[in-house]
């Protein structure tokens, strides 16, 4: 049977997984329960297992038995993020997160349960391989640079030696029909940064602020003179997204707080934006401060860069997925999108590619539909069995190639 065929029969035993660790979500790097899951998923599979030393991650190699023509074996990585988001859930499935404030809001839950199925799929096929397979179980993507963690701890050389390819895939609750698979060479998703500001003024009463420094209406401008600077500053054909989603000051109406602060999350798309943003923010947060006789601390935090894929391993995921599930079934993006990936750090080391498969229920307008962290993003095990499928099938194809030396 074709591994699309066999991902099929796995089908059901897919979705329960996947709804076992929807049910009991983990946020972070320590996702001490999540990894048990996965060790109990790989049990008795001919897999070589090292767990994280900084992290809950779970590395699993499997040693191709087929000979090859290369000078060096070949190896493959594949990677599923496994962490939730401290989201309360809303969706209302019957198997809705059972831990209060904790979601898989993001698909991490079928990322996981897919590729532990691709690791069966593998398994079976070990000895048509002629080389090895690298699953990087990963925890902490949601601003935890959990890949950073693994690549310092080596998963990367896993195998023994530097993997040749790397693939990731992320599924999505909008932006595309039901079961398409989105690919794009070069710049895909943006870098992200957060941006932290503290105003410093001094107390007073709401009714006297001619004799207090009030660093809400300075902290108010600057909110609204960032979204100018990014207009004026920047071309609008190298998009910069800023969108502040923390924003606090004072106790009371009518008392002037000693200090105002506010978060952002930054989102650029070229390394030159990028490093002008760390330069033009400062500057303009201290020079509104300094306007209004306050103080501020700025603190720019570098976080992930730019998931920038390698233009040969998109063409061969392309052609791997028209080859198993039609032309009609991948779209190729035009345009990046303004979310980030910690794959990005993979990427940046070995040449790969990112994958999205959207798990929009079906039925249900994608433009619609409540995107991904989002309390009421919902996603559809009927996808599970085709991403489990391009898991398996990236690594046995790709490795073929490399073992005939292409």
């Amino acid at each position: 049977m074709s591994i699309a065929a066999d991902a099929q029969e796995m089908q059901g035993e897919i979705a329960r997984f996947r709804h076992e660790l929807h049910q009991e979500p983990e946020i972070g790097l320590d996702l001490p329960r999540t990894q048990e899951k996965v060790l109990k998923a790989l049990d008795g599979l001919p897999y070589e297992i090292t767990l994280g030393e900084s992290t809950t991650s779970v590395t699993a190699v499997l040693r191709g038995g087929a000979a090859h023509a290369s000078a060096q074996k070949p190896a493959v990585l594949l990677r599923a993020d496994m962490d939730g988001l401290p989201v309360q859930e809303r969706t209302g499935v019957e198997f809705s997160s059972k831990i209060d404030g904790a979601m898989h809001a993001c698909g991490h839950d079928l990322h996981t349960s897919m590729l532990a199925g691709a690791a069966t799929l593998l398994a079976e096929r070990r000895d048509q391989l002629a080389g090895d397979v690298v699953l990087m179980f990963q925890p902490g993507e949601e601003g935890f640079d959990g890949a950073g963690h693994m690549i310092r701890e080596g998963v990367l050389d896993a195998a023994g030696r530097r993997v040749d390819a790397a693939y990731g895939m992320h599924v999505f609750s909008s932006l595309e029909p039901h079961g398409q698979f989105c690919t794009k060479a070069g710049v895909m998703m943006s870098a992200s940064d957060g941006l932290f500001v503290t105003v410093l003024g001094a107390g007073g009463h709401g009714s006297a602020p001619h004799s207090a420094k009030d660093p809400v209406t300075a902290a108010a401008e600057m909110v609204t003179a960032l979204q100018v600077m990014i207009t004026r500053q920047f071309n609008m054909f190298d998009p910069v997204v800023l969108t502040v989603g923390v924003l606090q000051a004072g106790t009371k109406r009518n008392v002037i707080p000693e200090s105002a602060r506010f978060e952002a999350t930054i989102r650029t798309f070229s390394e030159a934006s990028r490093k002008r943003m760390m330069t033009a923010i400062p500057q303009l947060l201290k020079g509104i401060a300094s306007a209004h006789g306050l103080d501020v601390d700025v603190d720019y935090r570098g976080e992930y860069p730019m998931t920038v894929t390698d233009e040969d391993e998109t063409h061969t995921a392309e052609g791997v997925i028209s080859g198993m599930f039609g032309d009609s079934r991948l779209s190729r993006w035009a345009t990046p999108i303004s979310g980030s990936e910690d794959f990005s750090r993979v990427l940046a080391e070995v040449p790969g590619t990112f994958v999205g498969l959207s798990a929009v229920p079906r039925g249900v307008d994608h433009t619609t539909s409540p995107f991904n962290h989002s309390p009421y993003a919902t996603f559809d095990d009927g996808v599970l069995s085709d991403g489990a499928a391009l898991y398996a099938e990236l690594a046995v194809s790709r490795i073929a190639t490399l073992a005939a030396g292409n």
